[in-house]
């Protein structure tokens, strides 16, 4: 029986791991067959093998932190092409997925994903652009960011592009 207080376990999990559906029945069994105490195990799952396993990686952590387990997203920011991107692409805009924007709002964790994706593109000396902008209270929260541009209905409509010349210069 596995009962040493103060110890605690990391196991990594392979995406065929999570692909396998007797996977959770399986970490209950020896649990309960080992004395294992949940709080002292850490499941760490790569960011690769949890984005193409996203479904099963998601469930399998939620019931296991039921349980008092501990998760490890490993290799943060390896699997993350964009990233990778970002170093080997010369760009001049980076566009903020509008995932992110939309909830801004209401979402602190959105809040600060997009102030660090506008933070670390300016400075690679990349302006930013913000996707999905619904109204004017997202473009006030993006103004105080410093995002450079925005782009959603909150701003316009789509229209052909003579509609817009002859929109744009009726304004003037």
């Amino acid at each position: 029986r596995f009962t040493q207080r103060g110890v605690n376990i990391s196991l990594n999990l392979s995406g065929n791991s999570l692909n396998d559906e007797t996977l959770l029945d399986y970490v209950q069994t020896q649990f309960d067959e080992h004395g294992i105490q949940p709080d002292q195990i850490c499941f760490e799952i790569t960011e690769t093998a949890a984005i193409q396993h996203l479904n099963r990686a998601q469930v399998f952590a939620r019931e296991v932190r039921l349980w008092g387990c501990k998760m490890a997203l490993d290799d943060f920011g390896s699997g993350l092409s964009s990233f990778r991107y970002l170093k080997m692409l010369p760009v001049d805009f980076l566009k903020i997925d509008g995932s992110f924007v939309q909830d801004l709002l209401e979402s602190k964790n959105d809040y600060a994903l997009v102030a660090a994706i506008n933070q670390l593109a300016h400075m690679m000396g990349i302006k930013t652009v913000a996707e999905h902008v619904a109204n004017l209270d997202i473009v006030e929260m993006l103004r105080e960011m410093k995002v450079d541009f925005a782009q959603g209905y909150g701003l316009g409509r789509p229209m052909p592009l003579l509609d817009a010349w002859t929109w744009r210069t009726s304004q003037l």
